[in-house]
């Protein structure tokens, strides 16, 4: 028992003297302290660029309803729907917010025009001021109709629930020509996130295989048998390249399989069927009741359809590819360089932090990119590379400019480079090296060696 302690404290006192050890106990809380605090600071941050917003209030009930707030300036547009459009397509205006007479019977009846997809907060602040308007209106008119006393406090606390209001706010995008296009927040939401995720998910798995992949072939002291007929640098390319190619064909199968498995699942219970013959064979001894049903399901599918194509797939797909192989090549650089710096999996820990900080920021960043997409924090981290296949992602489905598209795969391709060329300077030395553990200054010798 006595041996075990001596061991135990051995273990301890050796890591806890440790250079890394000490730096980290005290760099480390700063850290995740600022992965916190960051984002939201710079999620407060609003657009430079106000929001002049104009409202056609055809119900009257809105007048002096909408505040200005310090990012959206709101004024009475008093024009009819054609000319408030012509007006938006030649103006510098945001776009307009237009509350039809049937308000209160149809809360979902108001529309917001613009001429790019609103953010998820304008749209949730337009709703929270009709939401609140209409709740406000029903709350008199339920007072009014029972003639409630001071007493009648029972009665008084249930009325709350009876005025609560569901609004969701149609958002129309204006194109060239001013041709309509209904857009929705939430989707794009989703796909956004969904996408940055699988970004995130296939960067940092498939980067890690490379650095595994460097360390294990310098551990069994393969590499000095094939370093011995190829030049270091067409090796880390060999191996970053073969394996951003098994990822390339991994997706493709899952995309391949996934759509298989869907359609046969379609054709096995008739899913995929026409509406047509759909509606004939259920409507059969069904009531009028039951028919209204059916209709509501076809109108839902209907809707996920029009979702569906009011997303820039094309777009999407296509950024996807160009941020996947160009984030994992850099990442990939990055992770080949520290691998061949060390020996063994343990003593990445101090390179991988710094790597990995970047991608973890970014993950963080995009639950407030989506509240903001054309804010100041959303364009500088979708233009930054090391936090851009994430990021850009995320903002693509709410419609990315095309100058901003074309700038940050320019400089994610400039970065993967640069990274390319630091990384080959740190293998080219590394991958030879053993039993000693480099430290930062020692890496930054290594690219500056010219031997």
């Amino acid at each position: 028992m006595d041996k075990i302690k001596l061991i135990i404290l051995r273990e301890y006192l050796t890591r806890v003297k440790k250079k890394s050890f000490i730096v980290m106990t005290f760099v480390g809380p700063l850290l995740m302290a600022a992965l916190m605090i960051v984002p939201v600071f710079l999620a407060t941050l609003e657009n430079e660029d106000e929001k002049r917003i104009g409202v056609i209030d055809d119900s009257g009930l809105f007048e002096g309803k909408f505040q200005d707030t310090k990012s959206m300036k709101f004024f009475i547009l008093e024009k009819s729907m054609d000319e408030a459009k012509t007006h938006l397509m030649t103006s510098s205006d945001y776009g307009f917010i237009h509350i039809p007479k049937n308000i209160v019977s149809d809360p979902d009846a108001a529309s917001f025009y613009s001429r790019k997809q609103p953010g998820i907060n304008t749209k949730e602040d337009l709703e929270r001021v009709i939401r609140k308007e209409l709740e406000d209106i029903k709350l008199i008119n339920t007072i009014d109709q029972l003639n409630l006393s001071a007493n009648d406090k029972v009665v008084a606390l249930k009325i709350p629930e009876t005025i609560k209001t569901r609004v969701s706010l149609t958002t129309i995008k204006l194109g060239e020509g001013a041709e309509e296009e209904e857009t929705f927040a939430e989707a794009s939401m989703v796909i956004g996130i969904f996408a940055g995720i699988i970004i995130y998910f296939f960067i940092f798995m498939f980067g890690v295989q490379v650095m595994r992949g460097v360390i294990e072939e310098k551990t069994n002291r393969i590499i000095e048998v094939i370093i011995s007929s190829v030049k270091p640098f067409q090796l880390m390319m060999g191996k970053i390249i073969g394996i951003a190619l098994v990822g390339l064909t991994q997706l493709a199968l899952w995309i391949v399989l996934t759509t298989g498995i869907v359609t046969i699942y379609n054709m096995a219970t008739g899913t995929g069927s026409s509406q047509t013959a759909q509606t004939e064979m259920l409507s059969k001894n069904m009531n009028i009741s039951d028919e209204i049903d059916i209709q509501k399901e076809f109108e839902d599918q209907n809707k996920v359809m029009k979702i569906i194509n009011s997303l820039p797939m094309g777009q999407i797909l296509i950024s996807f590819v160009l941020y996947f192989l160009f984030g994992y090549l850099l990442y990939a650089a990055l992770f080949a360089a520290v691998g061949s710096a060390v020996d063994n999996e343990t003593d990445t820990q101090q390179f991988m932090f710094p790597i990995t900080i970047p991608l973890i920021l970014a993950m963080v960043m995009a639950q407030f990119i989506i509240q903001n997409p054309e804010g100041p924090a959303a364009f500088w981290f979708s233009i930054i590379p090391l936090t851009s296949p994430v990021i850009m992602l995320v903002r693509i489905p709410f419609g990315v400019p095309i100058e901003e598209l074309i700038l940050s795969i320019g400089l994610l391709i400039g970065a993967f480079l640069g990274a390319t060329w630091m990384a080959a300077r740190i293998y080219r030395i590394g991958i030879l090296m053993y039993g000693k553990k480099p430290t930062w200054k020692e890496l930054a010798k290594w690219v500056r060696f010219k031997g």
